[in-house]
């Protein structure tokens, strides 16, 4: 008999690819979303029916965080990550043949600014504010419970290459306005304040970086190999660094992108010239100004072998295929 895999927020980027590669493994896949087509956010019983007996839960669902963090937003992004795996978790609880393993997306954002060391699962520590808030919450429904028969994972990933956020960064390159982006003094606002039960965080950080904020990242073929594994190796379990082995810098990122697209002009970008241009393009400065220095230890050690260890080739492969 085929299996069954269900694909909630199977409607993005990473689920479009899911979808396609869960079928060519020969997974019957069912695919959750506020419009279907298998099941529905507000149908409860039609997304009981989606999970009693399957083999195989991925949650991707959420409000993309590539916009401005307006009230609307921030609610909307902590909601949709919370509601929809609470609904999944219920739904395990009360299957007859709960799935064997139970995958939910979560971020890397969820560690600290870090330039000092590298934040792995063993010895991360986490950090403060919204984004944080909303991974902690995100994290806190998955793994709340007694589900003794569903392995469960949070897949912490970095920034993904192959999709919106690498395609926003090539389109600030090709504008000539590819050189670091350089923290210091902006003024001071409420949208990156914590949110939640338990909120954290105060002021906006504000870090002297010069450009040399560590970037972390993984192409979305890596995604989809690191799933693979995760689905074979039944002894990895809890929160899992979907990362690259190889971090880089925010120097390195943009000269890796001007190379790839072709710009040899690299304008540095201070804070003060970067906040508008982001307010424009309606997105928010955290995405290049955070030191985000995450190693994914537990897949290392479990013998995961990277398809694109090394940023270079794999902008390459992410700007060409866009």
């Amino acid at each position: 008999m085929r299996r069954r895999a269900v694909v909630a927020g199977w409607n993005g980027f990473i689920g479009h690819r899911l979808v396609a590669d869960l079928s060519e493994r020969g997974y019957d896949v069912v695919r959750v979303g506020r419009t279907g087509p298998d099941a529905r956010w507000d149908d409860p019983a039609a997304l009981a029916r989606a999970v009693d007996g399957a083999d195989l839960v991925v949650n991707l669902a959420g409000k993309s965080v590539g916009c401005r963090y307006t009230e609307a937003n921030r609610d909307e992004i902590l909601r949709s990550r919370v509601a929809t795996t609470r609904a999944l978790r219920a739904s395990i609880e009360a299957a007859a043949a709960p799935p064997r393993l139970w995958l939910n997306a979560s971020t890397a954002t969820i560690y600290r600014y870090a330039t000092d060391r590298p934040q792995t699962e063993s010895d991360g520590e986490l950090g403060t504010g919204f984004s944080v808030d909303v991974a902690r919450s995100w994290e806190r429904e998955l793994f709340a419970g007694d589900l003794p028969g569903t392995r469960r994972v949070a897949l912490r990933m970095a920034i993904v290459l192959g999709g919106p956020a690498s395609g926003l960064l090539a389109r600030i390159a090709r504008l000539g306005v590819g050189g670091p982006q350089h923290d210091g003094w902006w003024f001071q606002h409420r949208r990156y304040r914590g949110i939640g039960d338990e909120p954290t965080g105060g002021p906006v950080p504000i870090h002297r970086s010069g450009g040399r904020q560590r970037f972390s990242w993984i192409h979305v073929d890596d995604v989809l190999a690191a799933i693979r594994f995760l689905d074979a190796h039944d002894e990895l379990t809890g929160p899992v660094n979907l990362s690259a082995p190889h971090p880089s810098d925010n120097r390195t990122l943009m000269a890796e992108l001007r190379r790839a697209v072709g710009m040899p002009v690299g304008i540095p970008t201070p804070r003060w010239l970067l906040e508008p241009a982001l307010w424009a393009l309606r997105n928010e400065s955290e995405l290049v100004l955070k030191s985000r220095w995450v190693l994914p230890e537990t897949l290392s050690a479990a013998g995961f072998d990277f398809l694109w260890p090394d940023l270079g080739p794999a902008i390459d492969d992410a700007v060409g295929r866009r």
